[in-house]
């Protein structure tokens, strides 16, 4: 379940806006191809108080990726004193002894994000630049993109994952498709958003879940409800709205669930 904030800011002109928890792609050529997008999304992640990461590899070096975000972003070197990015390669981040493990790959995601979350910062902003993975892991890497896609986007993660289309075979770009929301590739001259019609049936079938499970709240008047426990919002179904007598604008927090549910059910002391 995507959390219910604010859009942010992507940086990429073919995307716009998009919503924490968004898993996407990136198809280069060449070091411009992975600069012209990275650099802006990166920029606008620094400059929106997010922590950034950026694992890099070939082609890309720490010293260029540095020197391009001094280019564009005023006052970079700002963000360098205080460690708002981490630019790390590819290998001190996803391998362990030279072993390549998802589970722990995702773990330490997380970990990022709470500790940007400690440190006041919105959120993680981060890219992951593939083109060292070797054949024998691409199966393992493939599971990571999976495993990836269905937990990051529960979490305050924006997350793009470049691959370099000369590498791919055409059986091996599928698979990369469908284990993201959305592809970027450029397309004479100009970069495009593509998305999977895997994504697109999934997302289609479960907007049907959704409208199905409120015909049936409606139908044997029950309602649901969700709490937020670090924020303490409710959130309600429309059929709870409906019961309670009270318009979607109404702000709920703890102290109504108290008032309003306990009643009906008698004292829980």
């Amino acid at each position: 379940m995507k959390i219910l904030e604010k859009l942010r800011k992507s940086g990429v002109d073919a995307i716009g806006d998009v919503p924490w928890g968004i898993h996407f792609c990136q198809f280069y050529r060449t070091k411009e191809d992975l600069i012209e997008i990275l650099v802006p999304y990166f920029k606008v992640g620094l400059e929106n108080n997010e922590f950034c990461m950026w694992v890099t590899s070939q082609p890309l070096e720490e010293e260029e990726i540095k020197e391009s975000l001094r280019k564009a972003v005023p006052g970079f070197n700002l963000y360098l004193e205080k460690e708002q990015i981490e630019i790390i390669s590819y290998r001190s981040w996803y391998l362990k002894d030279g072993i390549f493990n998802f589970d722990e790959v995702v773990k330490k995601w997380i970990e990022k994000l709470n500790s940007a979350l400690a440190n006041g910062y919105d959120g993680l902003r981060l890219t992951g630049n593939t083109s060292e993975v070797e054949e024998k892991d691409w199966k393992v890497f493939l599971d990571y993109e999976k495993e990836a896609d269905r937990i990051l986007g529960n979490y305050r993660i924006l997350s793009l994952c470049s691959y370099c289309l000369e590498r791919c075979n055409a059986a091996e770009i599928i698979d990369v498709v469908v284990n993201h929301q959305f592809v970027l590739i450029k397309r004479a001259g100009k970069w495009e958003q593509i998305e999977s019609s895997k994504r697109k049936e999934a997302e289609k079938a479960l907007q049907e879940n959704k409208q199905n499970l409120s015909y049936a709240q409606a139908f044997g008047n029950i309602g649901s409800w969700k709490l937020d426990l670090r924020k303490k919002e409710l959130t309600w179904s429309d059929e709870h709205y409906r019961i309670f007598g009270i318009t979607k604008s109404t702000h709920l927090t703890l102290k109504p669930l108290f008032q309003w549910c306990i009643p009906l059910t008698g004292n829980m002391s």
